[in-house]
């Protein structure tokens, strides 16, 4: 029984890592105080400066993954910059937006 254990903590060790996609259930966002008529724009990098890879129409925008914790940290939660996957039909993009534009919201 052992080896049994032993043997498929092993396998599932070797077994490729899955690509995380946003499904259902917590962890997605979604576009808050922007106007209608305007878009989020979503950085390549964490800086207002950085070049725009997408933008965020409120409303119509698929579906928006945060990646990880908005950083950083030793910054009002508004001003800081979250890493987020856009999936939008077949497209996905991988940038930046700040926080004060995003909610929490459940995945679709």
């Amino acid at each position: 029984m052992k080896k049994l254990i032993a043997l498929s903590v092993l396998l599932a060790g070797l077994a490729p890592a899955s690509p995380s996609h946003a499904t259902s259930g917590p962890g997605c966002l979604v576009v808050v105080n922007v106007a209608s008529w305007d878009a989020l724009n979503m950085r390549k990098r964490p800086s207002a400066n950085s070049p725009v890879v997408d933008r965020l129409v409120p409303g119509q925008h698929g579906i928006i993954h945060l990646d990880a914790a908005c950083r950083p940290k030793s910054v009002e939660w508004g001003q800081r910059w979250c890493p987020v996957s856009h999936y939008n039909g077949d497209r996905t993009t991988h940038g930046w937006v700040k926080a004060r534009f995003v909610r929490d919201s459940d995945c679709p």
